[in-house]
């Protein structure tokens, strides 16, 4: 096991919540990793827009790959991917893929048990997420968290399903969970008692505090594209306002 990746799982073994840094490009890392983040975690959402895609493996694997070795080398910490449902439904080639990853230096990827199609998230059989994880793990140490998809497809017992899904996917081999849009306190605290894996939540404005989560047993908290969605949205309200109102102030601040 090379250092940086034990120092990745190490990040997921403190009291308090790893808080992971989501970028898109090697300037963004840059930032990050100056601002005194302790480990990145690249979005796919970000990384398909940035490149004139939309989120959901649009972007082919070798764009990817691309955008992943550039980050990788304009940081020293470590760097997680998030790479959706694999990129393919043959386990074998998904690990194939992720050896990839490996090989130019990523320690950690997201694999979801959720696969958008046409727009849409739909929640798959949880057989296909451990059949990739097996075969990932013959290949690969690479830290697997594994994303569970009951709560972002609204599933009717989102929670109870989230716990059996965990379970499995434990068995096969992933090192921690990731259950975007679990909120309140009394399913994220059912959730950690009951699985040993790190938990790695998702940002909402209905998420407990960061020192809550810490008591609550979460180790990990992303934002996935959030930061860069925020960034978008005051870039267009800048484009507009310099094309209307003519002024160099509106560009120079």
């Amino acid at each position: 096991m090379n250092n940086a990746l034990t120092k990745f799982k190490s990040l997921h073994k403190t009291t308090e919540p790893l808080l992971l840094a989501n970028v898109w490009d090697a300037n963004s890392a840059k930032i990050a990793e100056n601002a005194g983040y302790k480990a990145l975690g690249s979005s796919s959402h970000a990384v398909a827009n940035a490149m004139g895609y939309e989120d959901g493996e649009e972007i082919s694997f070798e764009e990817l790959l691309f955008v992943l070795k550039t980050i990788v080398k304009a940081v020293k910490i470590p760097l997680s991917v998030d790479f959706e449902a694999g990129y393919s439904d043959d386990p074998k080639q998904v690990a194939k893929m992720v050896k990839k990853l490996e090989d130019i230096g990523v320690v950690g990827i997201n694999l979801e048990d959720g696969k958008v199609v046409k727009g849409k998230r739909k929640l798959e059989d949880p057989k296909i997420l451990v059949s990739k994880i097996k075969a990932i793990r013959k290949v690969s140490p690479i830290f697997i968290n594994a994303r569970i998809d009951t709560y972002t497809t609204k599933h009717k017992n989102a929670l109870e399903e989230s716990l059996k899904r965990a379970k499995l996917y434990a068995e096969a081999g992933a090192d921690g969970i990731f259950v975007p849009l679990i909120e309140t306190a009394k399913d994220i605290k059912t959730f950690t008692e009951n699985v040993k894996l790190p938990l790695n939540v998702f940002t909402t404005e209905n998420l407990p505090t960061y020192g809550r989560l810490g008591k609550l047993g979460v180790k990990r908290i992303s934002h996935g594209a959030k930061q860069y969605e925020l960034l978008m949205k005051n870039s267009e309200k800048i484009f507009k306002e310099f094309l209307k109102n003519k002024k160099y102030s509106t560009i120079l601040g």
